[in-house]
């Protein structure tokens, strides 16, 4: 494989990876705002916040730690004969069906990127009591689908790399 094409891999799975495991934090984010929130209702001040806040940091959350998952292959698949296949043979399907994932992930790119731009030029709020201005999460939204985008790309190197016989 060409040297640029190791070197993409490399890089987009170590920043894919930091990121993954600096996502998993966020975890914890979560549990904070939901335990702040519970006590805030039992003293009888509940803040209007919590909710949404704790659904964007979910939302950044997965988002963020979407590319990772894709790298280490832990998402969920449909194995009926996948796991008989040789690894050549593996690859040859991996290849096939990343095309229809880059597709798909080429439209979410073009359609988040679309929405946080309309969420910039309007200061797009959320319609509710607390009416937090949108656009931090769609550029959140927009980072990770493009992240996953990347991801993909170094899946399908890959794979070319596991047909023609080498290992990256």
């Amino acid at each position: 494989m060409p040297r640029w094409s190791v070197a993409y891999v490399r890089l987009i799975d170590g920043f894919n990876r930091k990121l993954g495991k600096l996502a998993m934090y966020l975890l914890y984010v979560i549990m904070g705002i939901m335990l702040f929130s519970s006590v805030t209702k039992i003293v009888q001040i509940p803040a209007l916040w919590t909710l949404e806040m704790a659904q964007f940091t979910l939302v950044a959350y997965y988002m963020l730690g979407a590319p990772w998952t894709l790298q280490g292959d832990t998402n969920v698949r449909m194995d009926l004969l996948y796991s008989r296949w040789s690894a050549k043979g593996q690859a040859w399907w991996d290849a096939f069906t990343v095309f229809a994932l880059l597709f798909y992930l080429g439209i979410m790119v073009y359609s988040a990127y679309d929405s946080t731009v309309y969420s910039f030029e309007y200061n797009e709020r959320n319609p509710t009591a607390w009416r937090p201005v949108l656009w931090p999460i769609k550029v959140i939204i927009t980072t990770g689908f493009a992240l996953l985008f990347l991801q993909a790309v170094a899946l399908l190197i890959r794979d070319v790399a596991t047909i023609r016989g080498e290992e990256i």
